[in-house]
């Protein structure tokens, strides 16, 4: 006999971007282990990426409640959209850096804040029709879990709070003044005491959890989920005559400092490698900060690096599967330390050189070590162009190493976290009959 989960979440298809596989794949795996799916979302123009493709992704039994409106996203897209701009996938650093600063200031926890008091009425509703069986609300943004806290205090059932990335207005962003902080870490100590389970992307995370939990003498229960990846068919690679030496990133450029290390780094190796300027090719597949392109032209690059903005999920994993080098690096800064992004488990699958600008005491840089692939130190242009020239000479000379897909990457496919999840809920809802 099948039970239903209520999913609060910001991100859901048709909206595109990383944010929404995570949950997507909970959605679309969770029915065959006894669990069908309600979704709390936002409205499907409420993101400036959007993947049609991912639709079909969605089981025919999910239900689908679209909350729209609410978020400074989706009122700074409509006023694009009365101006008569589209979302291109493309959007000003300036822009964006500004509104969310201002955004520190006066939304908390964040600029979603408003969005979630319409999706807490939505979420009570549903609630209130029955058969929901338990809940899980799923981070960032954070004010989903608000969402969570709001509606189950009226309509308690077990809630799994799941974050793929900690608290933002903590771990990623400093608190404008002493009383954000402080207001931040109180509305993130209610969530976590009060959820039945804390699921997380990283161990790090769990780590650091647990060991606030102990310090504080307040057990949580708090379980690793990793963001893992949707396995897929062997497919043909890119053909062995293929003129070009391919590097691909996929995903989301935008805080990324080290994108332009690699601009630097590229302009690098074709200056001591002139004929490169014909065989070597960077391609960035996904939504973009302006300012990158900008700095690509003011570097000479136009041509070999390009930027290809968003792209359905499944033509990004094709380019992942016929490069000759894959690309990763993340924002830099304490915070994003128990990041670990949810493309490199894709990177993994597809059996291409995998080359990484992190920091080589975290967890990202450790799971690169171990399925054979590059960590180089961020922000350092010197050795990563040594990494590309080294990389294209043996492509020259007809090398295309293919990295074994190591065994231990079974484990974080999305049907087994599902399973995993599914268990979880299982036992929660037996303890809550």
């Amino acid at each position: 006999m099948s039970r239903r989960l209520l999913v609060v979440c910001y991100f859901y298809p048709p909206l595109g971007g990383g944010g929404v596989h995570r949950v997507l794949g909970f959605t679309r795996h969770l029915p065959r282990y006894g669990w069908e799916c309600t979704v709390v979302c936002a409205g499907a123009e409420d993101y400036w990426v959007k993947d049609e493709t991912l639709v079909a992704a969605v089981p025919l039994a999910t239900e689908v409640i679209r909350v729209p409106g609410g978020s400074g996203l989706s009122a700074w897209l409509g006023l694009a959209r009365a101006a008569g701009r589209e979302a291109t996938g493309r959007r000003s650093t300036r822009t964006f850096g500004m509104l969310r600063r201002l955004s520190d200031w006066w939304l908390i926890p964040d600029s979603y804040v408003g969005w979630a008091a319409r999706a807490a009425r939505a979420a009570s509703q549903r609630l209130a029709r029955g058969d929901i069986d338990a809940l899980l609300s799923s981070s960032p943004p954070d004010s989903v879990h608000l969402v969570a806290l709001s509606a189950l205090r009226r309509f308690p059932v077990p809630w799994v709070a799941d974050f793929r990335d900690p608290w933002v207005g903590l771990s990623f962003r400093a608190p404008p003044t002493a009383w954000h902080r402080t207001r931040q870490t109180r509305l993130e100590r209610a969530v976590l005491e009060t959820a039945d389970v804390v699921s997380v992307a990283s161990r790090l995370h769990a780590e650091q959890i647990e060991a606030r939990s102990h310090a504080s003498g307040r057990s949580r229960r708090v379980v690793h989920l990793p963001n893992g990846f949707e396995p897929e068919p062997a497919v043909e690679s890119e053909p062995p005559d293929d003129p070009h030496f391919t590097l691909v990133f996929t995903g989301t450029a935008s805080q990324m400092p080290d994108l332009e290390v690699f601009l630097e780094a590229v302009h690098d190796v074709l200056a001591t490698r002139s004929e490169a300027r014909r065989r070597l090719r960077a391609r960035l597949v996904g939504p973009y900060d302006a300012g990158y392109r900008d700095r690509a032209t003011a570097l000479g690059l136009n041509g070999i690096v390009e930027f290809l903005g968003p792209r359905p999920h499944g033509e990004a994993r094709m380019w992942q599967r016929r490069a000759d080098g894959l690309l990763l690096w993340k924002p830099r800064g304490e915070g994003y330390r128990t990041m670990v992004p949810g493309k490199l488990y894709e990177y993994l699958d597809a059996g291409r050189p995998v080359l990484a600008l992190l920091d080589p005491a975290e967890e990202a840089a450790a799971l690169v070590r171990r399925a054979g692939g590059t960590v180089l130190p961020p922000g350092e242009r010197t050795p990563l162009a040594a990494a590309i020239e080294r990389a294209y000479l043996a492509w020259k000379v007809g090398e295309r190493p293919r990295p074994k897909r190591p065994d231990w990457l079974e484990d974080h496919t999305r049907p087994k976290l599902a399973q995993r999840l599914g268990e979880l809920l299982d036992g929660l809802t037996r303890r809550n009959p």
